[in-house]
């Protein structure tokens, strides 16, 4: 099969354990791009999450695309166009807020160029600010400051509360919105029938590319969609034991060692 698309998550896929970009697994993304083959980033990181390591991989240069919030937004790297959104509804965001409380999980929003705690700063949420590169402010009436369209929300909390209260949002909000983890420690939720898989549908018909020729590559549960998706679906070596089961290939390096560049060696 000649691949005409590669899709890298990024954190524990395309970046080590540091969270930067390893100089082999770059210098193989480049080279790819170079050869006419197109790279597209999918991750449940704010736009601005993405910026950095979209730029390291020169997906400007080739004009290629990331696709943030798990897929609710679409951008062309190169002229920053987004191509394609999706919303939660208002009331969602709220209601979110008042059951996190109930269960003693951290909330968080995206902003324009910023994080909105809905509840006091944690850990986890110091944590996401970190890796999406963008200030937190904690907000104590977040009705009042919600002036902007919101594509993501955060739940955030000890592994194995969130483990335990994923079915429960799950079940409340299954007519509204996607709710998944991307790590441990995160429940993501975004709006209904959003996930990378979905998203990658929209890119496809404006690549002219059939699912087929694509190769989707993550470590996380909220990879699986785009691993099943996937003409071929790629689990790291350190991915979770879930999507190991259901890809088509397992690396035999993981992301600290240039797993990456051992898939484009082996299928591109």
């Amino acid at each position: 099969m000649a691949y005409k698309l590669l899709v890298l998550d990024i954190d524990g896929t395309v970046t080590n354990s540091d969270k930067k970009v390893l100089k082999e697994t770059r210098e193989a993304v480049v080279h790819l791009q170079e050869k006419g083959i197109h790279v597209a980033i999918a991750s449940g990181r704010a736009p601005q999450g993405i910026y950095s390591v979209a730029e390291e991989l020169e997906l400007d240069r080739f004009g290629n695309y990331i696709l943030a919030f798990n897929g609710a937004k679409i951008i062309n790297f190169q002229t920053k166009e987004c191509i394609y959104e999706k919303k939660l509804p208002l009331n969602i965001p709220l209601q979110l807020l008042k059951d996190a409380v109930k269960c003693g999980l951290g909330f968080l929003t995206y902003g324009p160029d910023f994080l909105m705690a809905g509840t006091a700063p944690d850990p986890y949420m110091m944590l996401e600010s970190q890796i999406s590169n963008m200030p937190l402010k904690y907000c104590g009436n977040l009705a009042a400051e919600i002036d902007f369209p919101v594509h993501g929300c955060l739940l955030t909390g000890d592994p194995v509360n969130i483990e335990v209260m994923e079915p429960e949002f799950v079940r409340k909000y299954c007519h509204e919105t996607e709710i998944f983890r991307s790590e441990p420690c995160f429940l993501e939720v975004v709006s209904k029938n959003v996930d990378k898989a979905y998203s990658l549908k929209h890119l496809l018909r404006i690549l002219g590319i059939p699912r087929e020729e694509i190769v989707c590559c993550g470590d996380s549960f909220n990879d699986i969609s785009m691993i099943q998706f996937a003409g071929l679906g790629v689990a790291m070596a350190n991915g979770q034991e879930k999507l190991k089961m259901i890809a088509n290939y397992v690396t035999d390096a993981d992301n600290d060692h240039n797993g990456i560049a051992e898939v484009i060696e082996k299928f591109f």
